[in-house]
């Protein structure tokens, strides 16, 4: 059975039992901070669990692209070397949120396994919770597995509820014990049951997890029973495969088998057991898809652990001989095997290849230049690499440490990680101070959520529903304080999808005022309207008038529905592989970030700008309707990435452009009134960034513009129309000046060198000569050194000049003398005196000083120094 079959039953079987497909997220989680990457199947669902969102279904299956590289989830090192370990993986998944629980949850994993995957039910063993008889019996007395085939697992990692068989979120929230199903691979491989003292063998393998959330664990370690308990399930889609394919190992499944073939055929090697293959075939899946969900590699956060994971690959494969770019070449190939189940990889085939064969140019040379370092610490001790060259090699070379510890694991060196971590703890520290993937303190809230009516309106009756001061929940707050109120309905729009959250008032009847300054989500759907009391006090219950700022409300649409026109525009104009990969909206300004290789041309700008205007000038009325997901897309709506969409979106039609969005948006594409781009740069590689302006601020920087171009046609006594002409002849005029100055210039140094001849010194049979030129350039003490070196035929010479306070020195030292002289320590000598140093070849080298006050004695002192070296 191959592996697009095993998928497609398992989501079908599901669906079969009324549970609702849903596609898998991105790798990239949204909205959550505690994540590097979507680790498993729930975290799309991690709201729900947490009773902070609601679907509209009760039960769920997907298949979710997973990873586990960085971060207190990393895999990294056991891949290639071991049977099941893997960067990325699929999850498969069912989940029910208050509806099913343990009976239903092992009835359907017991009948898929058995029934329509057909597995021997006597391979079969599972795990419980040691206090979870309810699961237990489910197993023993209505599934009819044997008692010695049923497993209770115990507190077995050192504290109470710390076990294999009990599941928990974090330290505090929703928990509960898991059963977990094992397939017997057979006694030709060693190993024993779960909770034996072969535990840790390979003969049984875990497949499938079954967690059952039902208590929520508070502060104190008390267990409370959740109102709707609910089932989140985890089944590896390559250990599934493993077993219904009849192989022991992940990497002898057919997805990796085609890789592992297509990396051989890519480096040259012909034996397919070479774990250096195994590793590519991994790393070929993690990062193109990883790419595929927006990430760059990078030198921090997910672009850092990508940027491992791809230099990892282009090591093995360069320790199989293939010094070439070949990892890119393998995306073909793996859209062969997963473009199917993935389109998304599909249509990004091109982009994801782009980004690999670049980060391939890229390291070619980093690899090289480190090996050889690492070679020439390892030719002095075979056994050990210290920490400093490890730190080294990452700092200087890009190799991260878990490279470089590969290296070492293939020669059994041992590795001075202590040192690495010292050299490496001033900048970790930054690191972590700077970590964009902390635990964001949230407030305890659980009322309704708020009411948004800011499509509609912007004032609106509202009650308080909550008000927080330092955190903390309060009854009332007091003038002069700062605080987060929570209102049961607000037309005040929230920050997300990348525009800022609107301001304004709450007022009271009774006077009261909060003067809202932003407004952000403390929950899903649970608005916290930012600010301060300014007048009166506010309380609980208490009803106001929240009004929001119309001015900044319209400059923020103006230049949300400006950024989806760009968008578009910037689609036709550069190529389809163009995505947002970010963005920020605010009152001043759009700030858009997207994928594409190369800068825009100045003539790409205008184009841009001239697809926008256009659809402005159309005057298009704007269009928002509510649809589902999939619908939306097959209707042409683009999503957006980074944003976490439900199963009912918002789609969006402004002009041309259609796209998923819960914004704020202009009626019509006229009320933008103008759009200009400001600027355009590289932010990462293949990211570009674009910065425009609409409306007021638009048509200020066009004047501001105009204003100067006015201004410097003035001043250079021309028509604006030609003040181009204007400035290249000024610029050829310039140019011409210059050089008649520099011929000057060198025709002065000439003259005064003539005079300078006649004070040289005869010291010991060489002529010594330390003179200041009047106006000299460098050129011109050059010209004059070589005229000089000439005419003395037998000389040690020093010319300096002044200039805006800084020393220029030249030394210059005939050949038939640098054998007693050198022209470099002649002008160190000198330049030490004047607060400057430089160098350069035995018969002429050039320096630099600040002290001009201290040129006269440094010169008057060359004869001397001369007269020592003689």
């Amino acid at each position: 059975m191959k592996s697009s079959e095993i998928r497609e039953k398992f989501l079908s079987f599901f669906e079969s039992k009324g549970h609702t497909r849903v596609r898998s997220s991105s790798l990239v989680p949204a909205n959550d901070p505690t994540l590097l990457f979507t680790n498993s199947g729930m975290v799309q669902f991690k709201d729900v669990f947490l009773g902070q969102d609601q679907r509209a279904y009760t039960r769920a299956t997907t298949a979710q692209r997973s990873v586990r590289a960085g971060g207190k989830h990393n895999d990294l090192e056991n891949v290639g070397y071991t049977a099941r370990h893997h960067t990325f993986f699929e999850m498969l998944g069912n989940f029910s949120f208050g509806d099913y629980f343990k009976k239903e949850a092992i009835s359907y994993a017991w009948e898929l396994l058995t029934t329509v995957y057909k597995l021997p039910a006597e391979k079969l063993t599972v795990t419980v919770y040691h206090e979870d008889d309810e699961a237990y019996d489910i197993w023993k007395n209505e599934i009819g597995v044997p008692a010695e085939r049923i497993i209770r697992i115990g507190d077995n990692k050192g504290a109470r509820y710390a076990s294999d068989n009990f599941w928990q979120m974090a330290d505090t929230g929703p928990c509960g014990p898991c059963t977990e199903i094992f397939y017997d691979h057979g006694p030709d491989i060693w190993g024993g049951p779960p909770g034996s003292d072969q535990e840790d063998g390979d003969r049984f393998i875990e497949i499938w997890n079954l967690v059952f959330m039902q208590f929520n664990k508070d502060e104190h370690g008390v267990l409370h029973p959740l109102p709707k308990p609910c089932v989140d399930t985890g089944m590896g889609m390559e250990r599934l495969s493993a077993v219904l394919q009849h192989v022991h190992s992940n990497y002898e499944i057919d997805t990796f088998q085609a890789l592992i073939k297509a990396a051989a055929r890519e480096t040259g090697c012909t034996d397919l057991e070479n774990k250096s293959l195994r590793v590519i075939a991994d790393h070929i899946r993690c990062a193109a898809f990883l790419i595929v969900d927006g990430v760059i590699p990078g030198n921090e956060g997910r672009g850092y652990v990508l940027r491992r994971i791809a230099r990892r690959a282009l090591r093995h494969g360069h320790k199989l001989g293939q010094t070439q770019p070949f990892f890119f070449k393998l995306v073909d190939d793996l859209v062969k095997e997963m473009g199917g189940a993935y389109p998304e990889l599909a249509e990004q085939a091109v982009r994801v290849a782009e980004v690999i064969r670049q980060e391939e140019e890229r390291f070619g040379e980093t690899l090289g230049n480190g090996m050889k370092i690492l070679e020439a610490a390892l030719a002095k001790d075979s056994a050990n690499l210290d920490g400093v060259t490890a730190f080294t090699l990452y700092d200087t070379y890009g190799f991260p440490l878990d490279l470089t510890a590969d290296i070492c694991r293939e020669r059994n060196v041992a590795l001075d990680e202590a040192g690495f971590n010292a050299a490496m703890e001033a900048q970790r520290e930054k690191a972590r101070e700077g970590s964009k993937f902390k635990m964001n303190t949230s407030l305890e809230y659980s009322g309704d959520k708020t009411r948004f009516t800011g499509y509609e309106q912007l004032a609106h009756e509202a009650k308080i529903v909550a008000l927080y001061v330092d955190g903390v929940a309060v009854n009332e707050v007091n003038a002069g304080q700062n605080a987060i109120v929570v209102l049961d309905t607000t037309p005040f729009y929230a920050e997300s999808g990348g525009q800022c959250g609107d301001a304004g008032v709450l007022m009271g009847s009774d006077g009261a005022v909060f003067a809202v300054s932003d407004t952000l989500k403390i929950q899903a759907d649970v608005f916290g309207h930012h600010g301060v009391v300014t007048t009166g006090k506010l309380t609980i219950v208490q009803s106001v008038k929240a009004e929001v700022d119309q001015a900044r409300r319209a400059s923020t649409m103006r230049n949300h529905s400006a950024t989806h026109l760009m968008h578009k525009a910037l689609r036709e104009v550069l190529g389809s592989h163009v995505a947002q990969r970010g963005s920020l909206v605010d009152t001043d300004k759009t700030r858009f970030d997207f994928s594409h290789n190369a800068p825009m041309t100045d003539e790409e700008i205008r184009q841009v700008e001239a697809i926008v205007n256009r659809e402005i000038l159309a005057n298009q009325a704007t269009r928002a309707q509510l649809m589902a997901f999939d619908d939306a897309v097959k209707h042409g709506a683009m999503a957006l990435f980074g944003e976490k969409y439900g199963d009912e979106v918002r789609v969006l039609d402004i002009g041309s452009s259609r796209e998923l969005c819960g914004g704020t948006h202009v009626s019509r594409t006229g009320d933008i009134g103008l759009f200009k781009i400001v600027s355009e740069g590289g932010v990462a590689a293949g990211i570009r960034r674009v910065e425009a302006v609409t409306g007021e601020a638009a048509l200020a920087l066009v004047q501001q513009l105009n204003s100067t171009v006015a201004q410097a046609s003035a001043a250079l006594r021309t028509q604006p129309e030609e003040l181009l002409n204007r400035i290249v002849q000024v610029q050829d005029q310039v140019k011409g000046l210059e050089k008649e100055l520099a011929t000057l210039k060198s025709k002065r140094a000439s003259s005064q060198g003539d005079e300078l001849v006649q004070q040289a010194a005869d010291i010991k049979g060489i002529k010594v000569l330390a003179a200041t030129l009047e106006g000299a350039d460098v050129t011109a003490l050059r010209e004059t050194m070589d005229k000089l070196k000439d005419k003395l035929k037998t000389a040690a010479i020093v010319l300096a000049s002044v200039s805006d306070g800084k020393v220029s020195l030249i030394a210059g030292v005939t050949a038939d003398s640098t054998g007693k002289i050198k022209a470099g320590e002649l002008v160190n000598f000198v330049a030490q005196q004047v607060g400057g140093k430089g160098g350069g070849r035995p018969d002429m080298a050039q320096a630099g000083g600040t002290n001009p006050a201290a040129l006269p004695a440094a010169l008057a002192a060359v004869n001397d120094w001369v007269s020592a070296k003689l």
